[in-house]
């Protein structure tokens, strides 16, 4: 099958509601809400969780764990598959935190538009921290956010709308977005801690 045409049969079965998991068969792209991820992204595989690295990482080592089952909501998870989710990004955590220098995480999943989830496809930020990174701690959640003023205003009354404070977040025009040849190196690094670590 060729590459538009494995496109084409992923986005109609999107369209029409689908909620099955979307990767090719012979596991060369992936989906992430509408969005096509090689899969050299890819470093990290489970039955049910997937561990990508990030186009425009908010600080270095920032990656996703998303479910293999496209659905938009957290809520939409079995039982089993939000434990695997949780899982990975906890084995995940353990090896960016020390690759990357960090001393803490941040492990964030926004639920929903009005959340600030700007792909809907489930999905967890795991972001190793350091002292300092950032002068007020709380600013990575406005970071992480993508405050358009389209889903700010959303269901908001028009005078409140006004007074409403836009945020660049993760899809800025000042963060430059990775070559799939950086992505590769980066997945295929954390691939190796990540086999070296089970």
């Amino acid at each position: 099958m060729t590459y538009l045409k494995k496109i084409s049969r992923v986005l109609e079965e999107m369209h029409s509601g689908s909620t099955h998991s979307f990767f090719s068969s012979d596991c060369s792209m992936y989906m992430f809400g509408p969005h096509t991820i090689s899969a050299g992204q890819v470093f990290f595989k489970t039955k049910y969780s997937l561990g990508l690295v990030n186009l425009k990482p908010i600080l270095p080592g920032h990656v996703l764990v998303i479910s293999r089952r496209n659905v938009p909501r957290f809520l939409d998870l079995s039982p089993e598959e939000v434990s695997d989710m949780f899982q990975s990004a906890q084995r995940i955590g353990h090896i960016i935190e020390k690759e990357y220098g960090g001393s803490s995480l941040t492990i964030a999943c926004q639920d929903g538009p009005h959340a600030g989830q700007t792909v809907p496809h489930c999905h967890v930020h795991v972001i190793p921290r350091r002292l300092g990174d950032y002068v007020n701690n709380d600013d990575i959640y406005t970071d992480i956010t993508n405050n358009t003023a389209e889903l700010l205003t959303k269901d908001v009354p028009t005078a409140t709308a006004a007074t409403v404070v836009l945020h660049k977040g993760v899809d800025n025009e000042d963060r430059r977005p990775r070559t799939e040849e950086e992505m590769a190196q980066e997945a295929t690094r954390l691939e190796l801690l990540m086999g070296q670590a089970q």
